[in-house]
């Protein structure tokens, strides 16, 4: 029972259903999780990503579960791109009332050794793609007076993590973290939220491929207090709830769900 003598079913504020979600790399690891947990409490899915061929794979795989699900080829980079994608899932689907912004790389090097390019790249998939993202579907949920956007930080952009180094990243996920903190003060009232996951490692296949590298993966692990990889499906879980009317309070909090990494 609330406060008001009201008695809440708590099961219904994870009901999306009749929601539009979209998600951005969303054709594997985290974003694809999403989709599909997104789908599970009944939202209809746009999926989004650059890669033509795993995006269908994606797609067919939701829908032999009785997900709806219609798909995007998009680059995130790309400002005009992204501002066409969402006019087009506007003119089909209505306005998205969900956004999760799960496309992102990383690369390992170190200051000295970082290419010009390479820099640019992760910055402009990480915090220019979530930037354009935000604005373009922002704009669609500002004017119809709700949503909930979800981006994808990390615990790197609030500690620094070894043995290895990868500024850039580390860079680019402070700023995403910084970004959704300045987006959810501009629109807390115009009912946009916006908050953003910070995980740590996660047991995606791009994470489990560098058990080919035990002096890193070890070390993780070694530091990481559970002892262990997160797995997808938590992250999603955690997307599911700042996406719901279940963290209806919550805009601007950067969430930690890193097996305790960043507690030490």
């Amino acid at each position: 029972m609330s406060d008001r003598g009201e008695v809440l079913d708590y099961r219904r504020l994870y009901d999306l259903s009749g929601k539009v979600a979209a998600v951005t790399g969303g054709a594997s690891g985290i974003g694809l999780e999403a989709a599909r947990a997104l789908a599970n409490c009944g939202a209809g899915i746009e999926l989004l990503d650059m890669n033509a061929g795993a995006l269908a794979s994606a797609a067919a795989g939701l829908r032999a579960f009785g997900v709806r699900v219609d798909t995007t080829v998009l680059d995130v980079t790309d400002p005009s791109a992204v501002n066409a994608a969402a006019a087009v899932i506007e003119g089909r689907s209505g306005p998205v009332d969900i956004l999760v912004n799960s496309a992102g790389i990383a690369r390992l090097h170190s200051a000295t050794e970082v290419t010009d390019a390479e820099w640019r790249l992760v910055m402009d998939v990480n915090v220019n793609g979530t930037f354009w993202c935000c604005r373009a579907f922002g704009d669609q949920m500002i004017a119809a007076g709700r949503g909930s956007i979800v981006n994808m930080g990390s615990m790197s952009g609030t500690i620094i993590n070894r043995p290895q180094f990868a500024a850039s990243y580390m860079a680019s996920k402070g700023a995403v973290h910084q970004l959704t903190k300045a987006l959810a003060v501009e629109w807390a009232k115009s009912g946009v939220r916006v908050n953003a996951t910070a995980p740590g490692y996660i047991g995606t296949d791009m994470t489990l491929a560098m058990r080919a590298r035990p002096e890193l993966f070890n070390t993780w692990l070694d530091m990481t207090p559970m002892g262990r990889c997160g797995e997808p499906a938590e992250v999603a879980a955690l997307i599911v709830f700042l996406a719901s009317d279940a963290s209806a309070y919550m805009t601007g909090s950067i969430v930690a769900i890193d097996g305790g990494y960043t507690s030490l």
